[in-house]
């Protein structure tokens, strides 16, 4: 978002940010605004925690009301969380456009809740800025073909914006003690896996049992979970994974950038992966940045224990192919032009 906002700035066109609310502690929010140099949003909506259906309803309402409020031309939700499909919704039942950001992306597994959430928004948005030519054939597939935008993905741009910040601002490799590519990083936070006592415990087994070092930030949602199970103690007990609390976005490029590999279940983090040319183990069957996959830099393990200590110990990209293309950093300013061409 911060990318795009620089530019809908740039190009004088008036923005109104709602928060849903969704995260509310500092590491998972407020530090993302602040180093991202987004402004306070004009809203916080208070949603926090909660089931999806409950989430996604009362976001439904308060946005609407907002909406109602400050009768805006347009609406541009980003990615697949319950905030893009509740904002899309609200927007589409009051008749009011709807530009969707990362449009036409699919794991072909409605299992994920935000295979749903992306698929839902794609079919009743107006503007569909895809990230990938794989995403724009997706759409196609699936009838829409007006509205649809090849515009290169903005997470790359911010990547490009911010790595240079980032490698001077970061002292998290001071912090924990790390060396580069002398460790492994690991994240996971998505509810196939946390909320699953088998897959969670099959995960934390596998990165006590490779015994290499592996740095692993937790998700507050993963904590509470890895509390439940009883896994808090064995990793402590371990004497080669680093439990930490969550990072901000500097720290984080760092970290998966000086890795040698990298161990998660997050979309943004597979393709930030990609980008830094930092070998994935992707601890989900499906995944939907494919490109990372076909390329050889990604592989798909699961929560299968011995899949994952295999990747682990011998995985490594298909030689040097950088095939698949997510743009040349200029995704914002794609997406803004176009906004500003059709008087949104």
């Amino acid at each position: 978002m911060a990318s795009v906002s620089r530019e809908l700035e740039k190009k004088g066109l008036d923005e109104v940010i709602i928060h849903t609310g969704q995260h509310y502690d500092y590491e998972m929010n407020k530090i993302f605004f602040d180093q991202l140099g987004i402004r306070e949003p004009d809203y916080n909506l208070g949603v926090g925690s909660g089931s999806h259906g409950y989430q996604t309803g009362e976001m439904l309402k308060r946005i609407e009301g907002v909406l109602m409020k400050e009768k805006p031309d347009l609406v541009l939700v980003y990615g697949d969380t319950n905030s893009t499909l509740a904002g899309a919704l609200a927007a589409v039942k009051l008749h009011i456009k709807v530009a969707h950001v990362e449009a036409g992306l699919r794991s072909f597994d409605k299992r994920m809740p935000e295979e749903v959430n992306r698929v839902l928004t794609d079919h009743i948005s107006d503007y569909l800025f895809a990230p990938t030519e794989t995403a724009v054939k997706n759409l196609h597939n699936e009838g829409i073909k007006e509205g649809v935008y090849l515009t290169g993905d903005v997470m790359y741009d911010a990547l490009l914006y911010n790595i240079k910040v980032a490698e001077r601002e970061s002292k998290i490799l001071d912090e924990l003690g790390l060396r580069p590519k002398k460790y492994i990083l690991a994240t996971v936070h998505r509810a196939e896996n946390t909320d699953n006592k088998k897959n969670l415990e099959n995960i934390v087994n596998a990165f006590i049992e490779s015994g290499e070092l592996i740095v692993f930030p937790a998700h507050p949602r993963t904590r509470r979970y890895l509390e439940l199970y009883n896994l808090i103690e064995k990793i402590k007990n371990s004497n080669n994974l680093l439990l930490v609390d969550p990072v901000g976005y500097f720290d984080m490029l760092v970290l998966e950038e000086n890795a040698k590999k990298i161990l998660t279940d997050s979309g943004g983090v597979q393709k930030e992966a990609y980008f830094l040319k930092v070998p994935c183990i992707t601890l989900r069957e499906r995944t939907e940045w494919v490109e990372t996959v076909k390329d050889g830099w990604n592989i798909l393990v699961g929560a299968d224990k011995e899949k994952i200590l295999w990747a682990i110990a011998e995985f490594e990209p298909s030689g040097e192919t950088y095939t698949y293309k997510f743009g040349d950093g200029k995704a914002s300013k794609r997406i803004a032009e176009i906004l500003w061409q059709n008087g949104s």
